[in-house]
């Protein structure tokens, strides 16, 4: 099988614009992620798909300095733009990561990859039900459900936001890496509002940066030593947090 994994970047963030681009310990938010991507073993590629249109050019011109792939497509179909992209990449199995999580651990990735490359699952995850850091959610997939997905998917919430199709199907085979859940799982390590770049900030600050990529663990134990940087961001602790339909269950 070849792996690649597929980082969804733009530059019209609703919330909060530019916001993959911001410095963060002297690097973008988005080259961290890319970085860290590229550590996910198994890994084939990692392409940064990024919408047409010149007001995304600056995206496309980091996600390039940082050694992703690019792909360009269609800023409000993101399905159609992933199925495009691992296409082009002659990708056998993707994994979705979202461009504002610059602590994506590598190791986690590559757990939830191993459950569709090596565990017989169409589609993997970490987030059914939460149980990691919000930040540390991806999801891996056959090209053949994605390519499922791109032709059957037809709700608009569907085509945006890429995976809402292959979750909700009920004849792909799902699994689902359970995290440490309790406090860890109370964590937001994702990037929306200002508030969430007061926090990044602080706590990259006690990190050691790139190439060192510090694991979840020893970043939570960071947070536990330094209670006072958690409260930052802490008002948007359920805020975007992936939502799974209840009947989604992991392979027998």
């Amino acid at each position: 099988m070849k792996p690649v994994i597929i980082v969804q970047a733009r530059m019209t963030s609703t919330r909060l614009p530019g916001k993959v681009l911001m410095d963060l310990a002297g690097r973008s938010v988005l080259a961290h992620t890319l970085a860290r991507c590229a550590a996910t073993p198994g890994i084939d590629a990692v392409c940064c798909a990024v919408p047409e249109g010149e007001s995304h050019d600056a995206v496309a011109a980091e996600a390039r300095r940082a050694g992703a792939v690019i792909f360009r497509g269609s800023e409000h179909d993101v399905l159609d733009r992933y199925w495009k992209a691992a296409l082009t990449l002659d990708a056998e199995v993707v994994m979705r990561v979202t461009s504002d999580c610059p602590l994506t651990d590598p190791s986690v990735c590559g757990r939830v990859l191993q459950l569709v490359t090596k565990g017989g699952a169409d589609y993997a995850c970490n987030n059914m039900p939460p149980s990691w850091p919000h930040g540390l959610d991806c999801e891996a997939f056959t090209m053949a459900a994605l390519d499922r997905a791109a032709h059957e998917a037809s709700v608009p919430y569907q085509r945006e936001h890429v995976t809402p199709w292959l979750r909700g199907d009920p004849t792909l085979r799902k699994a689902n890496l359970a995290g440490p859940g309790g406090w860890a799982a109370e964590q937001r390590w994702t990037l929306d509002f200002p508030e969430d770049l007061d926090f990044f900030r602080a706590l990259f600050a006690q990190l050691p940066l790139l190439p060192a990529m510090p694991s979840t663990d020893e970043i939570l134990a960071v947070l536990r030593a330094r209670p006072d940087i958690g409260t930052l961001n802490a008002r948007y602790q359920n805020v975007s947090r992936p939502t799974m339909p209840a009947a989604v269950k992991g392979i027998p």
